[in-house]
């Protein structure tokens, strides 16, 4: 019988693993970095399974494989990834630790990738197979590189500079802060392996992973405030030389081990949640002193400067027309039948490369039509593509990078129909829209003492779902970087509770995070209301102490069809009634032209008051 591309895939591993003397493997969506979202080079679990989200981890064993996801992904993972070969595994509900304690056999040796995993991961993996004497064992060659005989390289992609007039401060100011903290903490360097965390500290941007503007590069900062930047030569420009000035070191990328090995004796901070398990075993091996801290770019790259603030609402502006105009003509082209979800997110990207900023796309453009809009992080492809048919709802998630800002929203929409008849969404649909919405202006609304934290906050967006006895499998908010990764801590607004989740980090002013509830009825439609909001300073009359509030900085209309104006009460009525009097004040200055043909008229009906 012959096996299908992913079938002989996974032979070829366990063959390739059997050679190596390994018994299984695990394969997670990451690179050197831990990051979110990575290069093509190191898409492994997507070339093994074909699963195409942003988070996951694959185990395979000589008998049995399994893959892991969260409840974002639970139905895209049965769409693409065969259930004949794997087993579909949920997390938190499980882990890999407790599928291979479970699964292991006796004295097993497992193998994983030092530069792919961090150290937490294998401390917890490496414990639950002891009980079975099984072993974790870190390979020097990673086995799917082996046997992925056209895997891509790593990106040439020269470095950018990015200009301070967007970025507020100076790389040396920045640099200095954190030879400051060092001082504090008594360390003599930081190693900087997050690439978000070295693009901000050097005022560098680059195109080496898609939807986030970073440069594969490590970086040690010393207690002096100089720096070590670690790059291949192809990417290092003139113009980079002269940015970075006498107080960065630029070394090949492939200095940055044996640079690690010179560290004998210094004491070092390294971050356990954002550097991998290999700059661990590097810096032991050397003889340094390690102490775990959080990555000191990581809070103050949160806490936007008055110039990153000034550029989001500039890029939010540019971003909301844009949208405006992509929101104008569907509502012409779908009630037709003939728009589909591909050629919808088409539109929505010419529409951004019509400002004459975009840089790229935030993240892939979540374009789904009636049952696809209920698979979270749905990634629309010609396998998957449907028409959005009138009658039926769509929701669109979908960002730029720009570089003032980087953006992120999701409207839903009713689509209509030409004859108008049966054009009224169904009672269901309106009543679920309507409670998400209703949780999104409670949040949107909140003021709230200083100290608070996002767990603490996560419960005023969920609570009218709840009291209808539904929920929604993501966090409500997170955090937005400044022409950076569209995901950014520390701070986080969420169910999930613990150090790690993002949501122990107090909100501070500056903090840009998301307010996106939602809901989802598997096989019929996903709703989803996303604005970013800046967290800042809220004076209240009488108040004892200092408080906090939101700015929504993303002006859009929100669909107006699916609200049932009964369940919103006066003051959310004022809400939404002010809210779209800004949209229409802000965004319809930016309507005039030939190339906005009929969006302002369209825009005005749509920011009419309830």
């Amino acid at each position: 019988m012959l096996m299908n591309t992913h079938e002989a895939r996974l032979d070829a591993l366990r063959k390739e693993l059997k050679r190596q003397g390994l018994d299984g493997f695990v394969v997670p969506i990451s690179d050197e970095h831990m990051s979110e979202y990575v290069g093509a080079y190191a898409q492994r679990l997507q070339w093994l399974t074909g699963f195409g989200g942003s988070a996951a981890t694959a185990v395979v064993l000589a008998e049995s494989a399994a893959i892991f996801v969260d409840g974002r992904y639970t139905l895209q993972v049965r769409d693409q990834v065969d259930g004949q070969f794997w087993s579909y595994e949920s997390v938190p509900q499980t882990s890999v630790a407790k599928w291979l304690g479970t699964h292991a056999g006796e004295g097993a040796k497992i193998g994983y990738d030092p530069w792919l995993h961090g150290k937490g991961w294998v401390e917890a993996v490496a414990k639950a197979l002891a009980d079975k004497q099984a072993k974790l064992e870190a390979v020097a060659d990673n086995p799917i590189d082996t046997v992925w005989q056209d895997r891509p390289t790593p990106s040439a992609a020269p470095a950018l500079v990015h200009d301070e007039r967007h970025a507020g401060q100076s790389s040396e100011a920045k640099r200095a802060a954190v030879a400051a903290w060092l001082a504090e903490k008594k360390r003599d360097a930081a190693v900087i392996s997050a690439l978000d965390s070295i693009a901000w500290l050097l005022n560098i941007r680059g195109s080496d992973v898609e939807r986030t503007p970073v440069v594969l590069s490590f970086v040690i900062v010393r207690a002096d405030g100089t720096a070590e930047l670690f790059i291949a030569p192809e990417k290092v420009t003139d113009e980079l030389r002269a940015h970075l000035g006498d107080g960065v070191i630029i070394a090949a990328r492939d200095a940055f081990v044996p640079a690690l090995a010179a560290l004998k004796g210094k004491k070092i901070a390294v971050d356990p949640e954002r550097s991998v398990q290999a700059i661990f075993s590097a810096l032991e091996a050397a003889g340094a002193e390690i102490a775990e801290h959080r990555d000191p770019c990581l809070l103050p790259k949160a806490l936007k400067n008055l110039a990153e603030q000034e550029g989001h609402r500039a890029a939010q502006v540019r971003d909301g027309a844009a949208i405006v105009r992509f929101l104008h003509w569907l509502s012409l082209e779908a009630p037709g039948g003939t728009v589909d979800e591909l050629t919808a997110a088409e539109y929505l990207h010419q529409c951004r490369r019509d400002t004459g900023s975009l840089r790229d796309l935030s993240f892939d453009t979540i374009s789904g039509a009636g049952p696809n809009g209920a698979v979270v992080h749905y990634r629309v492809s010609a396998e998957t593509n449907r028409l959005l048919e009138p009658g039926s709802v769509y929701l669109v998630d979908s960002g730029g990078q720009y570089p003032d800002g980087t953006t992120d929203i999701t409207r839903t929409l009713w689509i209509g129909s030409l004859d108008k008849n049966g054009d009224e969404a169904p009672a269901e649909v309106k009543d679920r829209f309507t409670r998400v919405l209703k949780g999104h202006i409670a949040l949107a609304r909140a003021a709230f003492p200083k100290g608070t934290l996002g767990s603490q906050l996560d419960s005023l967006a969920r609570q009218f779902l709840w009291a209808a006895g539904a929920d929604y499998a993501h966090g409500t908010g997170h955090g937005v970087g400044s022409f950076l990764s569209v995901h950014e801590g520390p701070h986080r607004i969420a169910k999930a509770s613990g150090a790690q989740s993002g949501t122990e980090q107090e909100l501070l002013p500056g903090m840009i995070v998301s307010n996106e509830p939602g809901y989802y009825k598997t096989g019929a439609y996903g709703i989803r209301i996303e604005n970013l909001l800046l967290v800042e300073p809220r004076a209240i009359e009488g108040s004892e102490g200092e408080f906090l509030g939101f700015e929504t900085l993303t002006h859009v209309p929100i669909e107006r069809a699916l609200v049932d104006c009964t369940l919103l009460t006066r003051d959310e009525l004022a809400w939404w009634n002010a809210y779209h009097a800004g949209v229409m004040a802000i965004i319809g200055p930016q309507l005039e032209g030939p190339m906005h043909s009929g969006a302002q008229e369209w825009l005005k009906a749509q920011c009419a008051p309830l």
